[in-house]
């Protein structure tokens, strides 16, 4: 068998058997994590799921697409302090255990698919390698620099973090990077093999994820709309965000604009206080978490897609899905000067002064005088995305990962075809 991939001749096993660890969100609410399985179960494998329940994901366990999914009640989400996070973590260690020792007895799985944060699935993994099992590492975020986003230092936790990160990569038989940079920190940080390291990027399925007119109803009557989708936490510069829409309505008199909100979290309330102190709350709609078509119907009907997501050792290396989900939508959009930013966007985002409100209103204004650059913009993005970027450029890499990992395992099995990945046609 190839040690390395080819879509056009490597073969997989009908026995394959997969198990996805998730501690941070419901599946399939985690669109990156539902997209890996439904792709692997696409190429043959078998394929359960372990994460918590939330949402409006309830089940304890449901079977969707042929996907088994088993859900544990999960605490609070903990942001300070040691004993909030050994409960959150505590809580879901256990979980892991009870429901993985289930899952083995009634579906089996040859693999535990390991998704980050928190960097302690490797210890589930540690009690079943004695039983056969590989470790996948699906690296998410690189949660030493999180922790320090979030809390602005390091300290104790910051160097536990450190030493869980390396045990995580000493255990994975074979990671997965969203970008360069976290791949670049497997093979320096985590001491892995360049040729145990695949990088799969986050994107959007261009199938579901199309530009249209969206509803009128989210502008408001406003001459240039503004849009945000995703996580609203410490570390997402959503004060930032509001502080130059400040800007833009009272200092600069850009007063017909609109900012459309989409998801939620942690600094939600915080961010709605924010916007009502300084008397912006006619220029804001918060729409909470959607999905699918919702979703589509609000950002297809902005002009602007915002990732104020502040320069930090966390952001600077990290891909944010917003901006992906702007260039698919033909949405050209403003971000801060952040190095995998700038690799995702390309052409398609103007990019602030780091951390700066009001370049960043400066640069919302450039594109408000300017439509047609805008325009040009979002079509140039949604050419990149086509080309190079979408789920479809990621299912050939996240399949070649798995190989390595049973090639690695001398895995036995008996093996089925499987069909080259059709690339998108370009726009």
């Amino acid at each position: 068998m190839n040690e390395r991939f080819d879509a056009e001749t490597t073969t997989f096993s009908t026995d394959r058997k997969v198990l996805i660890v998730v501690e941070n969100l419901p599946v399939p609410l985690d669109r990156r994590v539902w997209l890996e399985a439904t792709t692997l179960k696409e190429a043959g494998y078998e394929v359960s799921v372990i994460c918590p329940t939330g949402r409006g994901w309830d089940k304890l366990y449901e079977e969707i697409d042929g996907i088994r999914i088993w859900r544990h009640p999960m605490p609070p989400e903990a942001h300070s302090g040691a004993v909030a996070y050994a409960r959150e973590y505590g809580a879901a260690i256990w979980n892991w255990f009870r429901l993985a020792s289930k899952v083995r007895r009634e579906a089996g799985f040859d693999v535990i698919h390991g998704c980050n944060p928190p960097d302690l699935v490797f210890l589930l993994a540690w009690w079943h390698r004695l039983r056969g099992v590989r470790f996948l590492f699906d690296h998410h975020d690189v949660c030493p620099e999180l922790f320090e986003a979030k809390f602005g230092k390091r300290g104790m936790l910051w160097r536990l973090m450190m030493v869980l990160e390396r045990l995580t990569f000493a255990t994975a038989s074979v990671s997965i990077a969203t970008n360069g940079s976290f791949r670049d920190i497997a093979i320096r940080r985590g001491k892995m093999k360049p040729e145990d390291v695949f990088v799969v990027r986050s994107a959007p399925q261009i199938e579901k994820f199309r530009p249209g007119p969206g509803n009128p109803d989210y502008r408001k009557g406003a001459g240039t709309v503004l849009g945000y989708v995703g996580v609203i936490g410490q570390q997402e510069g959503m004060d930032l965000l509001v502080a130059a829409v400040d800007h833009l309505v009272n200092e600069m008199d850009r007063k017909d604009i609109h900012s459309v909100i989409v998801g939620f979290g942690p600094h939600l309330e915080e961010v709605k206080a924010d916007v009502a102190r300084r008397g912006l709350t006619e220029h804001f709609t918060f729409t909470g978490p959607l999905y699918g078509d919702d979703l589509l119907d609000a950002l297809n009907a902005i002009d602007i897609g915002v990732a104020p997501d502040p320069k930090n050792t966390m952001n600077d290396i990290s891909t944010m899905n917003k901006i992906m989900e702007y260039m698919t939508l033909e949405k050209p959009s403003v971000q801060f000067d952040l190095t995998e930013g700038k690799v995702s966007a390309g052409d398609a985002a103007l990019c602030a002064a780091n951390n700066d409100p009001v370049d960043f209103a400066r640069k919302i204004a450039e594109l408000m005088d300017d439509p047609e650059k805008g325009k040009a913009m979002g079509q140039t993005g949604r050419r990149r995305v086509m080309r190079e970027l979408s789920w479809a450029h990621s299912v050939p890499p996240l399949l070649e990962a798995y190989e390595r990992v049973f090639v690695k395992a001398g895995h036995p099995a008996a093996v089925k075809g499987l069909t080259k990945v059709e690339q998108p046609a370009e726009v």
